[in-house]
């Protein structure tokens, strides 16, 4: 369905996938942006297919993806499972996202089951700042979320809360998959940028999952970079709850070059 310019769709619809058949999925909802396909809602979607093929009560615990081509916001997305394995604790899955007959992002997750063992943390709890006493804002991209942070020191943050205000049912893979989504949403790369350098497209994108979360509570996400070099840069970021347990990892590769238009 094609949604007006003015009407983004939501997440629940962006994850509203059609079976077409065994291990292909299709994304319908299309809409006008002059921008890039969001490199979050294509990861997201296609953690979210390749969990539609899991054994029941696996949920993904690692995804590393790779963006390709760019992604139009006004054609549907073709999803193409590869069940690579399912062994008695693990699930191994492969899927390329397709766009016009090209692939466009391709992905390796891991699927398991939960065990008991240790639940420990090599840091101590974080002190998160309440997110009723900062303020908010939005993103005029991604409607379907809210945000908190403290006072912006650069374009974009790098230490901030984000839940979704849609009401959500209690899947968690779904919330799983919602997370990949804000994984992607802001860039750690940003503390790095200066008159003459900036941040650009992903390149590539991994999630660790290590404890469950509902994304429609409170999470903060803390991003942190780590070296720019060859054009490209490195951040890394940690997800939290908001009783301060670390819920995710995260990694990511983006282009990190001089701003258009000035002489190299």
């Amino acid at each position: 369905m094609e949604q007006p310019a003015e009407v983004l769709p939501s997440i629940l619809e962006l994850l509203d996938l059609e079976y077409i058949e065994e291990n292909l999925y299709r994304s319908l909802v299309v809409y006008n942006d002059a921008r890039r396909l969001f490199g979050g809602q294509v990861a997201a979607q296609a953690l979210y297919a390749a969990g539609r093929t899991v054994p029941d009560g696996r949920l993904p615990h690692s995804l590393h993806g790779y963006f390709l081509r760019q992604g139009r916001t006004v054609r549907p997305t073709l999803f193409e499972v590869e069940r690579d394995r399912d062994g008695q604790s693990f699930s191994a899955r492969r899927v390329v996202a397709i766009q016009d007959g090209e692939v466009i992002f391709n992905m390796a997750a891991s699927f398991a089951a939960a065990r008991p063992g240790a639940d420990v943390d090599a840091d101590p709890e974080p002190a998160l700042p309440a997110p009723d006493l900062l303020p908010g804002w939005s993103h005029p991209r991604h409607g379907s979320f809210e945000y908190r942070s403290e006072r912006l020191a650069h374009r974009l943050p790098t230490r901030f809360w984000v839940r979704c205000t849609a009401e959500l049912p209690d899947d968690p893979m779904l919330h799983a998959a919602i997370l990949t989504y804000v994984s992607d949403i802001s860039n750690g790369l940003v503390a790095l940028e200066g008159t003459e350098m900036r941040s650009g497209p992903s390149l590539d994108h991994a999630v660790w999952f290590h404890r469950p979360v509902r994304m429609d509570d409170w999470v903060w996400q803390d991003l942190v970079p780590h070296t720019a070099a060859g054009g490209r840069g490195l951040y890394t970021g940690t997800v939290y709850s908001p009783g301060g347990a670390r819920v995710a990892s995260i990694a990511q590769e983006a282009l990190f070059r001089k701003k258009p238009g000035r002489q190299a």
